[in-house]
């Protein structure tokens, strides 16, 4: 077995939170709790420093107002830490995931088909049917949906690995797999 070589930032563990700011976080959470399956963890705000502090440590105006921050837990993966701002100066809409800092969330699923049954049932908004990937990805299957305020999500499932996997030390598939 091939040694596995630390680069990067010392220490670093993995992904600890995402944050993303929506437009109202009580339909936020109807679609995180109700739809995903998360728990609201806790609460914080509102958040407003002097004219500096804004601009300084989050990039924003400085005038701008953080009225609420809620952090939700899902499964075993990143907690989600969902902002609503009074942003002075305006807001951009959601970026495509073609747009420069257009992003999605990938969750994992055991069953894509049922997950994807789910989605119907409860009025989301699925992109397409699943697709079966290729190449190295060979083996994995996916498809993406929407929340209501237009942030993209994706499911995955490769139950059976993906080709990349075969035989890579301590990847997603084989820790949930220890017996393949």
């Amino acid at each position: 077995m091939t040694p596995i070589v630390h680069r990067g930032i010392p220490g670093i563990r993995g992904t600890d939170h995402i944050g993303f700011t929506v437009p109202n976080l009580d339909e936020a959470e109807r679609f995180l709790v109700d739809i995903l399956g998360c728990d609201r963890v806790y609460d914080l705000g509102p958040k407003r420093a002097d004219d500096e502090w804004m601009h300084t440590h989050l990039g924003v105006h400085p005038r701008t107002v953080i009225r609420e921050i809620r952090f939700y837990r899902l499964g075993h993966g990143a907690n989600f830490e969902v902002f609503l701002y009074e942003a002075v100066d305006g807001q951009a809409p959601q970026p495509r995931n073609s747009d420069i800092g257009g992003y999605h969330i990938a969750f994992y699923v055991d069953d894509l088909d049922e997950a994807v049954r789910y989605l119907h049932e409860n009025g989301v908004e699925v992109m397409g049917a699943p697709t079966a990937s290729a190449q190295a990805a060979r083996g994995q299957r996916w498809i993406y949906f929407r929340s209501p305020w237009g942030l993209q999500f994706e499911l995955v499932s490769f139950p059976e690995g993906k080709a990349y996997e075969q035989g890579a030390p301590r990847l997603l598939w084989h820790a949930a797999h220890p017996d393949r």
